[in-house]
């Protein structure tokens, strides 16, 4: 087995130098008067109504339905705009619909999104379409066509009372929206729920006082979300339908896994806990009666009003148990992992929990506990997410995350017996920055009660599986009563929080890196992220060695890196040749922990990363990447790709991506070109914010199979340290003495 490599050198840093120039609708493409004029007469309608309901938000609600799922580039440029101000910065939500064929197939996915914009920007757009159409019909007879927007932009035409630019804009705007609508389609909500109220240009509790809604500061999630009662919604459905952004019931039943107890009176002994590393979990309560209770620092952080019972304590203890000494208990799933303390924070009893409270408590956890960077998180709601948002409790783990440099570990939720066969998995499964663990068999096949993704329609959740039990073949964990026997995705996630947190306390990795590798190890070279959403990219490896090291015939190695201009790369990557060939299959895995903002809906994430890994090709006098994934985005004279193909075939914005080369038994050794050298590039977009991911981490892991089976590993580190990299070998041994070392108490005379 060859150790993973830690390359540390410099990354090169670069600008967007790429200029725009005439943009245009899509090749043999039109936009006729009569679609201008439609446009214009539903903004007509909204406007009339904003006359009649703007004094309550200063402002109006749009709906803008695109023909289809549109890049940053094709969104609304002038329309709906106000003076210097884009229409993107007047963005309060997007979701996606599916546009249905007459048999009730699925035809195509749409974007809405949702502007909050004055007045006078809706009758100032009414003003262009109308300018716009009147030259259509004059001088196009009534449709203009992608050729005749060139030959205009060459002519000298005179456009009267719009400016050429503004004239340009108008017509591709109203090439990519089907419709302005003003958004009335809020579910009936009958029971206590957390609500989202669009971000107007009004204080929320200002313009709910205003409805009557009696607000009080311990309501507020943040400054649009918030706790209301069936009585409060109703008011609101009643009064301002179009206020509502979205909302889910606040309380959630946990879905109990299978336990059964053992009649085992086997005493099982622990040796007293030292200097081993603290994880985080966040459950129901624990029972401190336990024989393991001294690794464990419990807190209960619920009102004493609530009384606790040993049904309250079944759950934490459980999971507590598999995180202290799950491999004792199970010794096939004995990981290498040792043991680890826990801080346990009983935040929810047996049964149902409220989403508010559990939000309230979360934060506050983690912020006072700032030297534990791995958390496991057990809970789950009964309900299903919703395709459009990301539940609350879901999104204040990701901004956790993003704010404190820790990781959540989250059981991918289980689905009871009773349910339908597809059943998606429930929040805080949802969470992107997190990694959520679903559950196998021992076969590795999907356990019996698996629940599935995808999130917001895109987002591959879970992002990987484990061993949770199912059928005869069960865990075993300590509850109040002793040993028992358990099945469910609660039990898979703890393994899961050990190997995450052995890479991150014991071997020194960052949090990117940890869970790049976590990723990477369960992909394999036969990656399982399919349309099914049930195992995510694989089933994680049982040993950590399996995960630390790689084959003789393979090159792994880990590089960190931070962003802060559009391009972070390296074209100095000196992969060793043979007979001037590359004989290698390559694959790599990029993860990093973007901003998310929820009022955004289906596009969550602030930034996006875009990783480009392969040989140099130098060519009239500039060098590119041949990505192993054909990944061309960004690259110079490239064209250019719709944005729903770049979702799909490079995920784009999703906030892990795993790109492989398929192994074939007689594939042909690669060309070597001109620099003879491997590149790495990692391209950066924002969607609102400018520099939204300035100073944000990545982690990559890299892996390259050698085709003949030939262990080419010390070539590679001798021709990388001529290159000036500093290579590390990542030894388990070495890590464990100087983590040991390190935790050592000194006395002083």
């Amino acid at each position: 087995m060859n150790n993973i490599l830690q390359l540390k050198g410099t990354f090169q840093k670069r600008g967007n130098t790429s200029k725009p120039g005439f943009t245009n609708i899509p090749k043999g493409s039109s936009v006729t008067v009569q679609h201008i004029e439609n446009l214009k007469q539903q903004l007509e309608k909204i406007f009339i109504y904003w006359e009649k309901n703007q004094k309550l938000i200063n402002g109006a609600l749009v709906n803008v339905c695109y023909k289809h799922v549109v890049a940053k580039s094709n969104r609304l440029k002038i329309l709906l705009g106000e003076g210097s101000k884009s229409p993107s910065d007047s963005i309060r939500g997007a979701k996606f619909i599916w546009e249905y064929e007459n048999d009730g197939k699925k035809l195509r996915q749409k974007h809405v999104f949702t502007y909050f914009v004055s007045l006078d920007a809706i009758e100032n757009s009414i003003k262009k379409l109308n300018l716009v159409g009147d030259i259509l019909y004059k001088k196009f007879n009534g449709e203009i066509f992608d050729k005749d927007m060139e030959e205009l932009n060459k002519s000298n035409y005179n456009f009267g009372d719009i400016s050429k630019t503004n004239f340009f804009r108008t017509v591709i705007d109203s090439y990519y929206v089907e419709r302005f609508e003003v958004n009335m389609d809020n579910d009936k909500i009958e029971e206590e729920s957390i609500i989202t109220i669009y971000k107007t240009g009004v204080e929320t509790t200002k313009l709910l006082s205003q409805l009557g809604i009696d607000m009080i500061n311990a309501k507020m999630i943040d400054e649009t979300t918030l706790r209301l009662n069936p009585d409060e919604i109703k008011l609101i459905q009643e009064k301002a339908p179009f206020l509502i952004s979205m909302g889910v019931s606040d309380f959630s039943n946990i879905v109990r896994e299978d336990i059964v107890s053992i009649d085992d009176n086997e005493i099982i002994s622990i040796p007293q806990p030292n200097n081993e590393p603290v994880i985080g979990v966040i459950d129901t309560q624990f029972d401190e009666s336990v024989y393991f209770h001294e690794w464990v620092d419990y807190k209960n952080e619920l009102s004493s009003d609530f009384e606790i019972d040993a049904e309250d304590c079944i759950h934490g203890t459980a999971v507590s148990s598999i995180i202290v000494d799950g491999p004792t208990l199970n010794p096939k799933l004995d990981d290498g992992c040792g043991r680890f303390r826990v801080r346990h924070f009983g935040v929810a009893k047996a049964g149902k929990f409220s989403s508010f409270t559990i939000l309230k408590l979360i934060r506050n956890i983690v912020s006072e506990n700032r030297d534990i960077k791995v958390w496991n998180l057990s809970l789950g709601s009964a309900m299903e997410i919703n395709d459009n948002f990301i539940s609350p409790e879901a999104f204040e783990l990701d901004k956790i995350q993003s704010e404190y440099d820790v990781v959540f570990v989250v059981a991918g939720t289980n689905k009871n017996k009773n349910k339908k066969t597809t059943f998606k998995i429930g929040a805080p499964a949802d969470s992107l920055n997190s990694i959520v663990v679903n559950s196998v068999d021992f076969s590795g096949k999907p356990a019996s009660y698996t629940r599935v993704g995808p999130v917001l329609s895109f987002f591959h959740k879970p992002d990987i599986s484990y061993y949770g039990g199912d059928g005869p073949e069960k865990l075993i964990v300590c509850e109040p009563d002793g040993k028992a026997y358990v099945t469910g995705t609660s039990f898979a996630a703890p393994w899961i929080t050990r190997k995450m947190a052995y890479l991150i306390y014991i071997m020194g990795m960052s949090r990117e890196v940890s869970k790049a590798l976590i990723v990477d190890s369960a992909a394999g070279w036969k990656r399982k992220d399919d349309c099914s959403f049930s195992v995510g990219y694989g089933v994680v490896p049982i040993r950590i060695e399996d995960i630390l090291h790689s084959r003789d015939d393979e090159i792994r190695f880990i590089m960190n890196g931070t962003i802060d201009e559009y391009e972070t790369y390296t074209y100095n990557i000196p992969v060793p040749k043979h007979m001037n060939a590359f004989p290698y299959f390559a694959k790599a895995t990029l993860v990093y922990f973007p901003k998310c903002n929820r009022n955004q809906g289906v596009d969550y994430t602030s930034t996006e990363m875009d990783i480009h890994f392969g040989r140099i090709i130098e060519k009239d006098g500039k060098a590119n990447i041949k990505s192993i994934d054909c990944n061309k985005q960004g690259d110079d004279g490239a064209i250019s790709i719709y944005e729903e193909a770049a979702r799909k075939m490079y995920r784009k914005w999703d906030n892990v991506k795993h790109i492989n080369e398929t192994i074939k038994d007689k594939a042909r050794p690669r060309k070597v070109y001109n620099s003879g050298m491997w590149g790495l590039s990692i391209k950066t977009k924002e969607r609102l914010e400018m520099k939204a991911g300035k100073g944000l981490q990545f982690g990559v892991v890299v892996t390259l199979r050698e085709m003949n089976g030939i262990n080419r590993i010390d070539d590679f580190i001798k021709t990388c340290m001529v290159r000036g990299w500093l290579v590390n070998r990542i030894d388990i041994d070495n890590q464990l003495d100087l983590y040991n070392k390190a935790e050592e108490e000194i006395e002083f005379d």
